[in-house]
């Protein structure tokens, strides 16, 4: 009877021991997981840090008249925590899982294999001038400024349909007698047709010409679209100078928020009544808002900023409902016209509750 304390006691300490190993080796163990947590946010409306250090306007326009603005209208974004070379620690993936703020993701979704931390930035740096060009070819033409898109051909591939046809730089005005204005509308008209033979005009070292193309079928995931075999880009001759100063920020999803900045300082009057509003969204030219990453932590980093309302993509809103931070409103919208009609409501002092929310799927 005297020895059972004694064991015990010495029992009780090798667990303590035991469980102080395993803590430490489970905080330098490398995990398989990063942590996206709340980044900074910018005011489209206001200024950020320039090359040199200097602020400067976020968005600086030339060649027409601008107007004073008032409140903000915040871009949100995410931050990482961790990459290939270094990833979280168990300790703080468990305090992470505890913070809805922060959430953990798996790390090959963020940094797939055999992609360098470089290439991903560099990737991303690329969304973003991408991002900027469409947001000011969105504003421009919902201000019915002539914008001069031109749909370019960046490269045939080899045995497809357009290998032999079409040529990088080749403009593709027409097809099938309509005129073809951007991307999107181009690969619409493809998949109209549905497989049958498509004619398409181009102008080639300016000279114009007529090609007939045959898509062919491609099945992926029980989708099936047609294909004729080329990669894209849209080319612009803005009326108006936009210049977006933004560095050390990647990625598409600023969209939005840009295209809403240069409409205010186009237009007379606050945009947002002088209310502080952010948001997030892809954005393409005409004016479709969507899908972007991270959006419950934007929430909160734009609740965190002061924010009242959040203007979030429609396609989002699943990720949305039941992770609102308390004192901030979302909004949902799908396009440039919709984010604008909200504006308008929260400007004219209107009826918040009847703008369109994120709701649950019965």
């Amino acid at each position: 009877m005297q020895r059972t304390r004694p064991v015990k006691l010495g029992l009780g300490v090798w667990a303590l021991i035991v469980a102080l190993i395993a803590l430490v080796v489970l905080t330098f163990l490398p995990t398989p997981y990063v942590i996206q947590r709340p980044g900074p946010v910018y005011d489209t409306l206001g200024t950020a840090a320039g090359t040199d250090g200097e602020d400067v306007p976020l968005i600086s326009i030339d060649g027409a008249d601008t107007f004073p603005t008032g409140g903000t209208l915040d871009l949100t974004t995410v931050q990482v925590v961790g990459n290939r070379e270094r990833t979280p620690s168990w300790f703080e993936l468990a305090l992470a899982w505890t913070d809805s703020s922060r959430a953990v993701v798996p790390l090959d979704s963020v940094f797939p294999e055999g992609v360098t931390s470089e290439q991903r930035d560099e990737r991303n740096a690329t969304l973003m001038i991408d991002s900027q060009h469409e947001a000011t070819a969105a504003a421009l033409n919902q201000l019915d400024y002539d914008t001069g898109a031109q749909v370019v051909v960046v490269e045939a591939v080899d045995d497809t349909p357009s290998d032999g046809v079409l040529e990088p730089d080749d403009v593709i005005t027409g097809i099938d007698g309509s005129p073809v204005t951007s991307a999107k509308e181009l690969r619409q008209q493809i998949q109209d047709a549905g497989g049958e033979a498509v004619d398409l005009t181009v102008l080639r070292d300016g000279e114009e010409q007529d090609v007939e193309l045959t898509p062919e079928e491609h099945t992926e995931g029980g989708t099936t679209t047609w294909l004729i075999g080329i990669t894209l880009r849209t080319d612009y001759d803005f009326p108006v100078d936009v210049t977006i100063q933004l560095d050390n920020v990647g990625g598409p999803s600023a969209g939005m928020m840009f295209a809403l900045g240069i409409i205010d300082q186009l237009t007379p009057g606050e945009l947002n009544g002088g209310e502080n509003i952010a948001g997030t969204g892809t954005i393409e030219a005409d004016g479709t808002v969507g899908p972007i990453g991270g959006i419950r932590q934007k929430l909160y980093g734009a609740r965190d900023a002061g924010a009242e309302f959040f203007l979030a993509p429609a396609s989002n809103c699943d990720e949305v409902v039941g992770h609102v931070p308390d004192g901030l409103r979302v909004i949902r919208t799908a396009t440039l016209e919709e984010s604008l009609d909200a504006l308008e409501v929260i400007a004219d002092g209107g009826d918040v509750d009847e703008l369109p929310a994120c709701t649950a799927v019965p």
